[in-house]
């Protein structure tokens, strides 16, 4: 096994628009959604990890400021997506050999699920993990440092999704058994129902 230099990139620099409120300060569990969030990937086996603001950028700076993570402020959030993936990459380090991206309005993607995305990247040889619950394609996802400059010519809101439909020869994709990889907190309706299940 490779034991690949793993950074994770934590979108948090969203307006909410479709909640209508801050949804990565909404409470949950013992924190807030974007705590939670953090501390998935904090008690992984990633290397380092760095978390993307931009809206209400110095509130949730506060917010996390007892964490050992990389905060990086993304000024033009409203442009789209592939700016913090952007802003995200600029704080990765040397030795990175991989880069996880991962959106912070999904507390709900459990520590083991992401070791076991890792481990399942670490163990073959593909350029691109992708984890898969009953079918459904989610996120985290993984891409080898190879995709770097790539990801630094992203556009608009898509994300990774572009790179990923131009190399499907290079997809591993991660059987999980955790539905919230697809869950994202994006309305009130969604963060209630949600939350409950924890109950």
């Amino acid at each position: 096994m490779v034991d690949w230099h793993i950074e994770c990139i934590i979108l948090a620099a969203g307006e909410s628009k479709r909640m209508g409120k801050p949804k990565l300060l909404l409470p949950l569990e013992q924190g807030t959604v974007l705590e939670q969030t953090i501390d998935n990937f904090l008690n992984s086996k990633v290397d380092e990890v760095i978390v993307v603001v931009g809206n209400r950028a110095e509130e949730m700076t506060n917010l996390i400021a007892n964490r050992p993570v990389v905060v990086a402020v993304n000024p033009v959030y409203r442009h789209g997506m592939s700016t913090s993936i952007v802003a995200g990459l600029s704080f990765i380090s040397d030795e990175t050999q991989a880069v996880m991206l991962a959106l912070a309005d999904q507390p709900f993607v459990d520590t083991q699920t992401i070791n076991h995305i890792i481990e399942a990247f670490r163990t073959h040889n593909k350029g691109i993990a992708i984890p898969v619950y009953q079918g459904r394609r989610g996120h985290p996802v993984i891409f080898a440092i190879k995709y770097k400059e790539k990801l630094l010519r992203l556009k608009g809101d898509i994300g990774g999704r572009e790179i990923i439909d131009q190399h499907p020869s290079d997809i591993l994709e991660v059987p999980v058994n955790c539905e919230g990889i697809c869950i994202d907190i994006d309305t009130v309706d969604s963060y209630y129902l949600e939350r409950g299940k924890l109950k």
